[in-house]
């Protein structure tokens, strides 16, 4: 099973959001090209105050903006061909009930305390501020404009109340301090526990040494509830409190795919199987690096405490920057997923973030000048040209027909040869790498062509054997190139797989497709024009 975090349901899908779904996206891809059965799932975040606030600026219920929303955001993910098996809401019966379950296992464990805090209070608009709703200057650092619960800076989790000179992010009003009965999960509890299975090798490096700084710092208890009026699931036998919303986020992993089982209604498909205290499953989450403290700390100790299984793995990556800053409305690089697909090919975005993505925790970014070169130069002038410029001598001389033996073994040979090396690289997140190789492989079959010159061939009496030979050899080295580049680029994928009239497998890498017919060549992409920046650029301003 694999997740992406849960995107939040009161804005549109943007393309720091996609380097997730689609580094998930391409892993996932993989597995199943190996036969490995993988179970995608996702859903939106749906609760908290944002939502509820947002909803009443629009004049609708929380309900009918979420539920716009997630059409929305699936619409988005299936343009990038996110390939999940099911999409879902954290705002769900059986959300609900999964909430309320792992939170009374928690309190018969005595893991769930609670006390009389201070809190901070809008007096104008008679509410309690939660954590993101209040902002001020970092306790730790001292950056300004930061958010009640934790520093995108230094990444320091804190209090609002911990805040200097804080201020209401909704009204602008100087909060005041209230008293409330808050509930509390007993973190602190799980510190030896979460030692133990950070040693276990369920966490990069990088976040492992965050982890260290974190538990030798000290645990605190956290803070697990929030006070009416609140849009969420209701603490049961507590009237007027609710779960704060990262409380029963991650939960919506559980949910999700509990009702995904319920839909398909197959014996195949066992949700304990997953998530029993002993399952023998594997549980991937694929995350940003902003939510490592949830998903490293808070998610596996709740699990623990009670009984439920843990991740087997976390897969941090880092931010998407654009042109080298972040995205901005002012530049017109905010660009939303509904906007980019509009004016260009996902598998092109695909492609880009795959050439920067490693199993390492680092900022991404995205130049656009570079965007275009890099995929006109690599899928347009040496991938697809590659089966345009042979394909065209098959069509015409030999009716589509491809030779029946391969022109040259030992080139063949070291394509076939490629995949353990390239198949590792994709199973270790390193797509970068995987790349790389794949288009030195790219540059060895136009170099064969090259050499070959069949345009010189053609034109010479008695050598049509030849011709018909090197330009198979050409095809079947673009079969395996794009059977490398499958998971990356599966719109471009399948065309080639009609075009080529055989479906790419892993497992086919070593059968060339000799005597066979392919169909007649249409164009299988195109090259990015500068135009369709700039066009994507304008509609971003707006």
């Amino acid at each position: 099973m694999v997740t992406c975090a849960l995107p939040y349901a009161n804005g549109c899908i943007h393309l720091g959001h996609m380097l997730e779904h689609i580094q998930a996206d391409i892993w996932v891809r993989y597995q199943r090209m190996c036969g490995h059965q993988v179970y995608f799932i996702c859903a939106d975040d749906a609760h908290g105050t944002p939502i509820m606030l947002k909803a009443q600026q629009l004049g609708i219920t929380p309900e009918e903006m979420i539920n716009a929303i997630n059409l929305e955001h699936q619409k988005d993910f299936a343009g990038f061909g996110i390939s999940y098996d099911h999409y879902y809401s954290t705002h769900s019966e059986e959300n609900r009930q999964l909430s309320t379950l792992i939170y009374q296992r928690l309190k018969e464990n005595d893991f769930i305390k609670s006390r009389t805090i201070s809190q901070l209070f809008d007096p104008e608009l008679a509410m309690f501020l939660p954590d993101r709703f209040v902002t001020g200057t970092c306790p730790k650092c001292y950056l300004p404009d930061q958010y009640g619960d934790n520093c995108e800076r230094c990444g320091a989790t804190y209090n609002p109340t911990d805040l200097i000179n804080p201020k209401s992010a909704v009204s602008g009003a100087k909060p005041v301090m209230l008293e409330s009965e808050h509930f509390f999960f007993d973190l602190p509890a799980f510190s030896d526990m979460l030692r133990s299975w950070m040693r276990s090798g369920a966490v990069q490096e990088q976040v492992a040494n965050k982890m260290h700084e974190w538990l030798d710092s000290g645990l605190q208890q956290w803070d697990i509830s929030r006070d009416a009026p609140y849009f969420g699931f209701e603490v049961p036998d507590a009237p007027g409190k609710y779960f704060y919303v990262w409380m029963d986020a991650p939960i919506g992993y559980m949910g999700a795919f509990k009702n995904f089982c319920q839909q398909r209604n197959d014996n195949d498909i066992c949700f304990e199987e997953f998530w029993h205290v002993d399952s023998q499953a594997d549980l991937y989450h694929f995350i940003g690096k902003d939510i490592i403290y949830f998903h490293s700390l808070f998610w596996p100790a709740m699990l623990e405490g009670s009984k439920f299984r843990k991740p087997t793995n976390l897969f941090v990556h880092g931010y998407v920057t654009i042109n080298g800053a972040k995205m901005s409305k002012s530049r017109g690089t905010f660009i939303t997923a509904s906007t980019y697909l509009e004016h260009l090919d996902a598998d092109c975005l695909r492609y880009y973030y795959a050439t920067k993505l490693s199993s390492r925790i680092d900022d991404i970014d995205l130049n656009l000048g570079d965007f275009v070169q890099r995929v006109n130069a690599d899928i347009v002038n040496k991938v697809v040209n590659l089966a345009s410029r042979n394909a065209n001598f098959i069509n015409r001389h030999f009716d589509c027909q491809l030779a029946d033996h391969i022109e040259n073994p030992v080139l063949y040979a070291t394509f076939v040869n490629a995949a353990p090396s390239i198949g590792e690289a994709f199973n270790n997140r390193e797509t970068s790498r995987a790349i790389r190789e794949i288009m030195t492989l790219a540059d060895l079959a136009n170099r064969y062509i090259a050499e070959q010159a069949p345009w010189v061939v053609a034109k010479q009496a008695g050598r049509e054997v030849d011709l018909q030979a090197i330009c198979s050899m050409g095809i079947q080295l673009f079969r395996l190139l794009m059977i490398y580049l499958k998971p990356i680029l599966p719109s471009l994928a399948a065309r080639v797989e009609v075009f080529l009239d055989s479906p790419l497998t892993w497992r086919s890498v070593s059968i060339p497709l000799v005597s066979h017919r392919i169909r007649p060549f249409k164009v299988l992409f195109s090259r990015i024009e500068p135009s369709q920046i700039e066009a994507v650029i304008e509609a971003s301003h707006n």
